[in-house]
């Protein structure tokens, strides 16, 4: 504690980000402060602190800060750093569960309307996001059918197309055909962008006209369809908030904790219209709220459509978040403090949201945290690990009588999986089914990443385990003296009877059934064979589709990879009409008739 007291008082008066260590040199905690000496020294004052900061305090060995030119550079370095680390006492929101907006693609000459779950910035217009009982692909249908813009990816051209059956369905203009001005098109797209930002009459009228229409014509079948894309406008209607204005996009953000876990709540609002909402349960051993809140928003919105409107607590450092926004987004964003009125009601929703949340999810974080955080300290006691296990790294292979060999590594950070840094491995070298060579050429392009400039992306494990027995950890311990590596731990887990095996141990250790560290390291080890096989499938399928598209006269190599590209499977390309195989790039009229007629004749 003595060196840390001589390193506070070094502190220096600048903005800027601290980084917090326990005694094995992990990131436990990332902040930002406007005055680092301020804020750094209060961890270590003898004021009452939050239980969960308290419990921090009490692992941090050492620390260090990066001073910054602005408090908006730290507050952006500090989301980096938390991304990178993923330290156990910082917000970490994972991006799994994401909903789909409509995007309109206003760049290409004839916009065409798709539905995806990523926002580009700066790449064309979006709407949404759509939850709570809305179906996107509705919405879409909708305004296909009203407004007959496509949906379709074809490529416009000089040469027109054939007219596909969407424009015979009168669902598309069908301008690849040329069968549409660029002023016809580009009329139906403003009034389809005015129907997604919540102008619902005319379609509304135009549906019921067409519904009528069918329903005169003793086309019932059809006249049902619009009555039930009428039913889903009428419930889009019900969810809009009379007295907020049409041109507010909105988003609602409360956050309520115990000092030990926290809850956040956003309903999102859009063109006056409630989207819907989510909730979110963290931990975080942040100062004060106010910090809490501001690095919720930053994570939130890295990953997130950005609204004009952030509706929160007065807690919330405004100031700050704006000029973020404006400065890393280019985004002009007004974070508002509730006082009267709707947007006083809607936050008022949403804390009570938080509020209740919080309440139910307790039991929850504490169980997930027996099952992660909580099973990594064990396993090093178990095992006796050099230090915590923080980043696991987990090694399968895959092959079917030496076929298409391929490897995976799949990472958890603090027990828990981070998909983002799962990598797939083609066994380049290795000749015939020998899985203890293939591991050995795996780890063996792994490590040789250690020490480099790549070290960046690919961060030295703290524990690598490996699926197999003992003959598969001794082959990668060849790997490991070869390469000198002694400051990585390295184990594996054998799946008959769930043994685990190290290097400084001739027999096994069990863990008890029933105990999550097992339970953990059975969790990474089938999520690596899960990845492998995925993989290996992948190729396979691929390779067998290349074999027999081999046979039909007239399909060489690149028509085979113009093929796999636009169907990806045999099934696909099976089950294609003439038409759909003239897609692909190469295929004329012709060859896709002996293609079909291959398939039909030989599959």
């Amino acid at each position: 504690m003595g060196e840390l007291q001589e390193k506070l008082k070094l502190l220096p008066d600048s903005p800027g980000v601290y980084i917090m260590l326990d005694k094995d040199g992990i990131v436990i905690y990332v902040g930002k402060a406007r005055v680092l000496k301020n804020r750094v020294r209060q961890y270590f004052h003898g004021s009452e602190k939050p239980e969960k900061v308290a419990a921090m305090v009490e692992h941090i060995a050492d620390f260090y800060y990066i001073i910054t030119k602005t408090e908006i550079d730290a507050l952006g370095l500090e989301n980096n750093l938390i991304k990178k680390y993923k330290p156990k006492y910082n917000i970490l929101l994972k991006d799994d569960k994401t909903y789909p907006y409509i995007k309109v693609h206003t760049k290409e000459e004839f916009p065409r309307f798709s539905i995806t779950r990523k926002i580009k910035k700066k790449d064309g217009k979006y709407f949404g996001p759509f939850m709570g009982g809305i179906r996107c692909k509705e919405i879409l249908d909708v305004t296909s059918s009203v407004y007959n813009v496509r949906l379709c990816d074809v490529a416009i051209g000089e040469k027109p197309k054939k007219p596909c059956l969407a424009y015979h369905l009168h669902r598309c203009l069908a301008p690849c055909a040329h069968l549409c001005t660029k002023e016809e098109y580009a009329e139906r797209v403003k009034k389809a962008v005015s129907f997604l930002d919540g102008n619902y009459e005319e379609a509304e009228k135009l549906l019921r006209e067409k519904m009528m229409q069918f329903a005169a014509n003793e086309d019932f079948e059809l006249a049902m369809e619009y009555r039930e894309k009428l039913a889903m406008l009428s419930k889009l209607k019900l969810r809009r908030i009379t007295s907020l204005n049409r041109c507010i996009n909105a988003d609602i953000i409360a956050l309520k904790t115990n000092y030990l876990y926290s809850a956040v709540n956003i309903l999102i609002t859009r063109s006056g219209i409630m989207q819907g909402g989510s909730n979110f349960a963290l931990e975080d051993a942040s100062l004060s709220e106010a910090d809490a809140l501001t690095a919720f928003i930053i994570q939130y919105y890295s990953a997130h459509e950005i609204p004009e409107e952030i509706i929160t607590a007065e807690y919330c450092e405004k100031e700050l978040l704006e000029n973020f926004f404006l400065e890393h987004f280019d985004k002009k964003v007004e974070v508002v403090f509730a006082k009267q009125g709707v947007r006083r009601q809607l936050l008022e929703m949403a804390e009570r949201n938080a509020e209740d949340y919080l309440s139910k999810s307790i039991d929850k974080i504490k169980h997930k945290d027996d099952m992660t955080k909580n099973a990594c300290a064990r396993l090093k006691e178990i095992l006796g690990l050099k230090r915590y296990p923080k980043r696991m790294e987990c090694y399968d292979i895959s092959n079917i009588s030496g076929v298409d060999k391929v490897g995976s590594m799949v990472v958890f950070s603090d027990g828990e999986p981070d998909k983002m840094s799962y990598r797939r491995f083609k066994i380049k070298t290795v000749e015939g089914a020998n899985d203890f060579a293939s591991l050995q050429e795996v780890l063996k392009r792994r490590l040789s990443k250690l020490g480099t400039a790549e070290e960046a992306r690919f961060p030295k494990p703290d524990l690598i385990i490996i699926d197999g027995g003992k003959g598969q950890l001794s082959s990668v311990e060849e790997i490991f003296e070869e390469m000198n590596v002694t400051d990585i731990d390295l184990i594996s887990l054998a799946k008959q009877e769930e043994e685990v095996f190290t290097p400084y141990r001739s027999d096994s250790v069990r863990i008890d059934h029933r105990d999550y560290v097992l339970k953990m390291l059975q969790r990474i080890r089938d999520e690596a064979h899960r990845f492998a096989i995925t993989y290996f499938r992948s190729l396979h399928s691929k390779r067998n589709l290349a074999s027999v598209l081999a046979e039909i006269e007239g399909v060489g190599k690149k028509k085979q990879i113009a093929l796999m590209e636009k169907f990806g499977t045999i099934d696909k390309i099976m089950h294609a009409g003439i038409e759909d195989l003239t897609q692909a790039e190469g295929i004329g009229e012709e060859l896709a008739k002996r293609i079909k007629t291959y398939f039909e004749e030989k599959l």
